[in-house]
């Protein structure tokens, strides 16, 4: 494994964290377009290290996880776009076929997922201090206020984004590293492990979401035998 320098870990995440900060921006603000949902930001990530596939292999395993994740309202959630992207870099970061890279990516990703959770929360209580600064324009209906006081905020998710995976795999890449090489436990049973407790947590999450809504269950069991049928007949 060869040895990572400060300058030659700085040069790697400048990067992909430009990357974590437009998908962190995507989740609630702009443009929401689905850059966040982990499968397309780990699978970004890992191409940024050339190495897609593994990136779209951490990718599913958080998108399984994040199912249970509904981004509205002002309750707190998980923001995956970031987490994705750190995750993918991990995943993708590791030597080939090592076999604690799946299981130490989904616990950097979860571990940045919380974090970046908690920065959203400073980031609306930010732009709710400046909003109360611009109160007086924006009881008027002034422009000028609102175009302000959205461009600011839509600045500080950025930032935010940014922030936050930079922090993170500066931190985060150098000690997932270290853990991998010193993994004990077989890439089968590492995976097994990874894939059931994915699985369950997003059957809790269908569960969540269909039981009480009339036919949702049938209609999920017909998606679901119809993209089986698609996988088959490729």
């Amino acid at each position: 494994m060869c040895k990572l320098t400060l300058e030659s870990l700085l040069f790697a995440i400048l990067p992909v964290s430009l990357l974590g900060a437009v998908a962190g921006l995507d989740m609630v603000s702009f443009p929401q377009i689905m850059l966040s949902r982990p499968l397309v930001s780990a699978t970004l990530a890992g191409a940024f290290i050339g190495r897609p596939g593994a990136g779209l292999l951490i990718g599913a395993v958080l998108e399984l996880i994040a199912l249970e994740t509904l981004p509205f309202g002002a309750s707190r959630y998980a923001e995956w776009g970031s987490a994705g992207v750190v995750g993918g870099v991990v995943m993708a970061g590791q030597p080939i076929g090592a076999a604690g890279a799946l299981p130490v990516a989904m616990f950097v990703a979860l571990a940045t997922a919380v974090f970046s959770s908690r920065s959203m929360v400073w980031v609306r209580n930010w732009n709710a201090h400046q909003a109360r600064r611009l109160r007086t324009e924006l009881d008027v209906g002034s422009p000028t206020a609102v175009d302000s006081l959205q461009l600011r905020g839509l600045t500080m998710d950025l930032i935010r984004g940014f922030s936050v995976t930079f922090i993170a795999l500066l931190i985060l890449f150098p000690l997932s590293r270290r853990i991998v090489a010193i993994w004990g436990v077989d890439a089968v049973h590492s995976r097994a492990v990874v894939t059931a407790l994915a699985a369950t947590v997003a059957a809790g999450a269908i569960w969540t979401l269909t039981h009480r809504a009339a036919r949702a269950g049938w209609l999920f069991v017909l998606g679901l035998g119809a993209g089986t049928a698609l996988l088959l007949l490729q």
